[in-house]
């Protein structure tokens, strides 16, 4: 059995320190270690994204990833959007617009269009396929989801929050809208 290595990780706000066994996946870290189970496990490959979760700010697959990779990192997941017991914007978005089915796939997809609206506050339609292509459903038919992108994309607000994603990350300060 290999030798543990001690980490210190920042998820969800919370700094954690633990000894891990090098090959440790993050997703198993994560789910297993810390509880944070809306981080699901679905192909093992990154093929469908259901692992999705952001280290740094970056959208990663935490199946292919080691737990000791994330040491000293910010890693940010599902549970971490949303702020105060309120979703986030994105995932209220998902909620208004019907964006899953089953639900397997939807913390990744959020997570990553949460990470695609930081990289391109105004996406069109196409540029939303394109950036959720790593991120498999097969239920939906992605038309609710992309409706949901855009929908906060535009700036549609929903939730409590009063604050859009669009407009957070307009001004750069993607906190006020809890995505981190």
């Amino acid at each position: 059995m290999p030798s543990s290595k001690s980490i210190s990780v920042d998820v969800d706000g919370v700094t954690y320190t633990d000894d891990v066994e090098p090959r440790l996946l993050l997703v198993q870290y994560l789910r297993e270690r810390l509880g944070k189970t809306g981080t699901l496990i679905g192909c093992d490959t990154t093929n469908c994204g259901a692992c999705t979760v952001h280290l740094d700010g970056v959208s990663v697959k935490s199946c292919t990833m080691f737990a000791v990779q994330a040491d000293g990192h910010q890693v940010t997941t599902i549970e971490g959007l949303a702020q105060d017991g309120k979703l986030a914007p994105m995932q209220e978005a998902f909620h208004q617009c019907h964006a899953l089915q089953c639900g397997f796939c939807t913390p990744g997809m959020i997570m990553q269009s949460t990470s695609l609206l930081k990289e391109n506050p105004h996406p069109t339609e196409t540029e939303i396929r394109e950036g959720l292509e790593g991120n498999l459903c097969r239920c939906t038919g992605y038309q609710n989801i992309v409706a949901a992108v855009k929908s906060v994309a535009d700036g549609v607000e929903y939730g409590d929050s009063g604050v859009s994603v669009a407009e957070s990350l307009v001004d750069g300060n993607a906190e006020t809208a809890g995505v981190s």
